[in-house]
């Protein structure tokens, strides 16, 4: 009697996988032997080997004979069909022949029976070994079931529908002729991607969160530079005024000092030709004080001094300002050009103004 698995069998004497990378990769593998084709779950006991070596669970055999066989329902109409039926092997599509008694009648694998339990042992201790979190989302993957297949679990992913289903899905259901691959094996794969586009995102956040920092930074930047710059601009423009205001006392000084010398020269000429007035009018008193004298001895001597003094009276220069004394037109100043620079006074552009440090000069 066969009991072929398609795979070998640990030797004697082993006591199964060891811990650390090896036995993990002997358990994955071992777990692969065990995977039936049609629900694509590990083994369920009893498990039948069909005539053609491979396996099956009994409950998938009787699943895909009934599919094949619609009138035979049940081992209770044995006497209503005379023979047992025909199905193919879903692996390899022999045609498998039944007796009278159906997939009961199909020799059961002990050998793959007690392999699954030496592996559900081992995988035992190893759950017993996770941690909670871990037990718990193996507990609720397990609990999964089919919505149309009440005792199914979902454990296969429909690549056509892009949906997650049960292996009696795929076998009689509306997912028959669709592309399906194993639930954790796509599971992993999403997981992954997930992750993968997770770090990405988280990636691309930090490059965005540094670029606002960047950009909150240049935002100080701008606020300090036109803080700075409206400080030197006030503080040019007080300059500016600064030196208007000191030149113009200079300028107002200039006139000031000219206007006094003009006035203390003519308020001199003014005093000296009033002295010479009161001269004269008192050589006017003493001449008509003499034309009234009667003694002509007397009025001849005194005339002749009179006359004298009205000859060296007449013979003085009056000295008078110049011609165009008083003018203070050369005091003139042409402020148009200036107050056009000024009104049109703006920020230069070149390559030397550019300069955001520019000591101001106090």
């Amino acid at each position: 009697m066969n009991f072929a698995l398609g795979f070998k069998p640990p030797s004697a004497g082993s006591s199964g996988p060891g811990p650390g990378a090896g036995g993990g990769a002997t358990m994955e593998n071992l777990e692969k032997q065990l995977i039936c084709p049609v629900c694509l779950e590990m083994f369920s006991k009893p498990v039948v080997i069909l005539p053609c070596q491979h396996n099956l669970c009994r409950k998938c055999a009787n699943d895909i004979f009934q599919s094949a066989n619609p009138l035979w329902h049940s081992r209770s109409s044995l006497s209503a069909v005379g023979s047992g039926g025909r199905f193919r092997c879903p692996s390899c599509r022999h045609e498998v022949a039944l007796d009278r008694h159906g997939v009961y009648g199909l020799q059961r694998n002990l050998l793959v029976e007690n392999i699954i339990d030496i592996y559900r042992q081992q995988e035992s201790s190893r759950l017993a070994n996770l941690k909670p979190e871990q037990q718990q989302q193996q507990q609720q993957q397990q609990l999964t079931t089919c919505d149309e297949h009440e005792d199914e679990k979902i454990n296969i992913y429909c690549l056509s529908c892009e949906t997650p289903t049960c292996s009696m899905c795929k076998v009689f259901g509306r997912h028959k002729g669709c592309d399906v691959a194993p639930l954790g094996g796509v599971y992993v794969r999403q997981k992954t991607e997930l992750g993968n586009g997770i770090a990405i995102l988280v990636a691309s956040n930090d490059n965005i969160q540094a670029l606002i920092s960047q950009m909150e930074e240049t935002c100080r930047t701008v606020e300090d530079n036109g803080k700075r710059q409206r400080e030197q601009l006030v503080a040019r423009f007080d300059r500016l005024v600064s030196v208007l205001e000191e030149r113009k006392q200079q300028l107002v000084a200039l006139i000031s000092e000219q206007q006094d010398d003009k006035l203390k020269r003519v308020r001199s000429l003014v005093r000296q030709h009033g002295e010479r007035l009161e001269a004269a009018a008192a050589l006017v008193e003493a001449a008509l004080r003499a034309l009234e004298e009667p003694r002509m001895a007397l009025f001849v001597q005194n005339a002749k001094v009179v006359l004298e003094e009205m000859a060296a009276a007449s013979v003085s220069n009056v000295e008078r300002p110049e011609l165009g004394f008083e003018s203070m037109s050369h005091f003139a100043l042409d402020t148009d050009d200036l107050a056009d620079m000024l009104q049109n006074m703006d920020f230069c552009s070149g390559p030397c103004c550019r300069q955001e440090d520019v000591e101001v000069l106090p």
